[in-house]
């Protein structure tokens, strides 16, 4: 073999290589990062959009996360990367909701918002259930004995009527912000909400000093962070808080 054959023999082997290790990388990037599609519920004639986060351990334990109000403008449930993905990256199954569909009419602005917004908390609270029962056919390894709700705002408010609607079904809900949506006082599940600096509750919303202590429900504010600033606004500080906290409150 001539000397210009090994250097053509050479090079073609280095860029075999580096096509094999790019596709190793994009292979692993995908299984550690985000995979999308749209689930339908024949029951409702209604798409449900998700996006799971999948970590590389077996049975983990699931987080299904809600996204806040984004006006049926789609895509809201991947405004929340900074959260979702870290969690992934701990070990959790998480699958983040899409509750809005741009057919869908506008939460009313006026009227009593426990009134006139229940069937918009309802129809999120049914898009949870379904993809839970979804998450069972599809994939039965999960560990369905430790389900966490997570959710910002309006997602927030569907994840507080869930086990109240469906009780038993999950371990604990964690809000963010919830605002309109009493929380359950239960012990099971285990109730825990971060609040913002600039947006209260509506009245009879949060428990109170004593209920908190008989349920153990866990209320805690955030003094640097507003309502808005809980989704991937939020900064570097905002985003270690949050998540120091949720994975305090999942870990407990």
């Amino acid at each position: 073999m001539n000397k210009n054959t090994c250097l053509v023999l050479l090079t073609y082997l280095l860029f075999t290589a580096c096509l094999t290790n790019s596709k190793i990388a994009k292979s692993q990037t995908h299984t550690l990062g985000l995979d999308t599609l749209t689930l339908f519920d024949q029951s409702r004639s209604r798409e449900i959009p998700v996006a799971f986060y999948k970590p590389h351990i077996d049975s983990p334990k699931i987080v299904i996360f809600s996204h806040g109000y984004g006006q049926n403008e789609g895509g809201n449930y991947l405004y929340y990367s900074y959260l979702t993905t870290y969690l992934a990256a701990k070990g959790y199954f998480v699958v983040s909701i899409q509750h809005e569909l741009p057919t869908d009419s506008l939460i009313p602005s006026t009227g009593i918002p426990q009134i006139v917004r229940r069937p918009f908390w309802e129809r999120g609270v049914d898009n949870i259930l379904f993809v839970i029962n979804e998450l069972k056919k599809s994939n039965p390894e999960l560990d369905f004995k430790h389900i966490t709700l997570i959710g910002h705002s309006n997602g927030a408010d569907m994840c507080a009527l869930f086990p109240q609607k469906y009780p038993g079904i999950v371990d604990k809900i964690i809000t963010l912000d919830n605002r309109r949506m009493p929380l359950p006082r239960t012990i099971e599940p285990k109730v825990y909400s971060l609040r913002s600096t600039d947006q209260p509750a509506d009245e009879g919303v949060l428990p109170t000093e004593e209920e908190q202590k008989k349920y153990g429900i866990t209320i805690i504010k955030l003094p640097n962070t507003i309502h808005n600033d809980m989704d991937d606004h939020a900064n570097k500080r905002q985003r270690k808080e949050i998540r120091d906290f949720i994975m305090t409150f999942l870990n407990n």
